[in-house]
């Protein structure tokens, strides 16, 4: 009745009644909306703004969790200000850190899966990853079907093999592995039950996989179908025993990854230029989720294992780095305290 409008008392005015209740907040990079659910009429929107959000205010969706009484959107609103340098790669206490704001936990999300074409950056992002996890325990098997960059790296690291029957064995090889520590973990005095193989001091296996599909396609129908059984298998059973697979191809198309393998590589990235149908094998014909090309190398998309599809960039590395002589370089110094650690549980000088 009385207001600021009390001069157009000739016109009908309207009193809005109810509106959703939305909140906002910036913190550490991070933009957090919140967004009340009333099971009002509008909740069902309320409960899909990521497309707008994301579009809108040019951010990139990090989380999206569900409360007592809202939804909360987490976006990352400046991603490419997250990334780090080949140097800040770390891997600890069962993750590793790709950016700022991303730490892919292997432990408790285990498996990844590498897509994108040539020159999307995919093996630089490879050897970055197999560079951080040197300076860790973890033991790696590197297979490379084309006998290319990744097959360099047998001059100066061990369980790096290229040929067809080499590669075959090396799977089998990391499948009887597991299978023995599942066994011997039942059996270690301080084994309990729902702990990992982190609680045993035991070391992590990563089976490094490149070209997958290109060496699919060398095998014959027996080899393929007894290499994707071996597979299945890692992937089902291996997180307990610490067990773990890397894959990189240029597309995931369903045929390479029968048996719903796909289904459990829960680290997924996208790098380079991808179609609609690649993102759709890679992320899951159902998701929504808009992508855009920048020519940035080593750009693209990834899926942490929660879900949530966000833009991704990979480590920085210095042009003209020296990927061989850095890894040679790890792998002396473990090499060298392997020995120290014989030496001293033998009591020898």
């Amino acid at each position: 009745d009385s207001g600021f409008f009390t001069d157009l008392q000739s016109r009908s005015r309207e009193k809005i009644v109810w509106f959703p209740k939305i909140y906002y907040q910036m913190e550490k990079g991070l933009l957090h909306i919140r967004c009340e659910i009333t099971m009002g009429k509008y909740q069902e929107q309320l409960l899909s703004l990521e497309d707008k959000l994301e579009s809108g205010l040019y951010c990139e969706l990090t989380d999206k969790t569900l409360h007592d009484g809202y939804i909360e959107y987490t976006l990352l609103y400046d991603m490419i200000a997250n990334r780090i340098s080949i140097d800040e790669v770390i891997a600890e206490n069962g993750g590793l850190r790709l950016m700022k704001n991303l730490v892919w936990e292997y432990d408790s999300l285990p498996h990844a899966l590498i897509c994108g074409g040539t020159g999307g950056g995919k093996t630089y992002f490879l050897l970055t990853i197999i560079e951080a996890l040197l300076r860790t325990n973890a033991d790696l098997y590197i297979l490379d079907p084309k006998n290319a960059d990744l097959a360099d790296l047998e001059t100066v690291i061990g369980n790096v093999y290229h040929t067809k029957d080499d590669m075959i064995e090396c799977v089998n090889a990391f499948y009887e592995g597991m299978v023995t520590r599942s066994e011997e973990m039942k059996l270690h005095p301080n084994y309990r039950t729902g702990e990992n193989y982190a609680y045993l001091g035991l070391a992590p296996q990563f089976l490094i996989f490149d070209e997958y599909v290109a060496f699919l396609e060398m095998l014959t129908t027996k080899e393929s179908t007894s290499l994707l059984s071996q597979l299945k298998k890692i992937v089902m059973l291996g997180r307990q025993a610490g067990y773990f697979l890397i894959v990189a191809c240029q597309r995931p198309d369903a045929k390479y990854f029968g048996d719903g393998i796909r289904d459990n590589f829960n680290f997924r990235v996208g790098l380079g230029r991808m179609s609609e149908l690649g993102y759709g094998m890679l992320f899951g014909s159902d998701v929504k989720k808009q992508f855009f090309q920048k020519r940035i190398k080593g750009r693209g998309y990834c899926d942490v294992g929660t879900s949530v599809i966000s833009e991704f960039y990979t480590p920085l590395v210095p042009k003209g780095y020296d990927f061989l002589g850095t890894i040679g370089k790890f792998a002396h110094i473990r090499q060298d305290g392997q020995v120290a650690c014989g030496a001293k549980a033998t009591g020898t000088d």
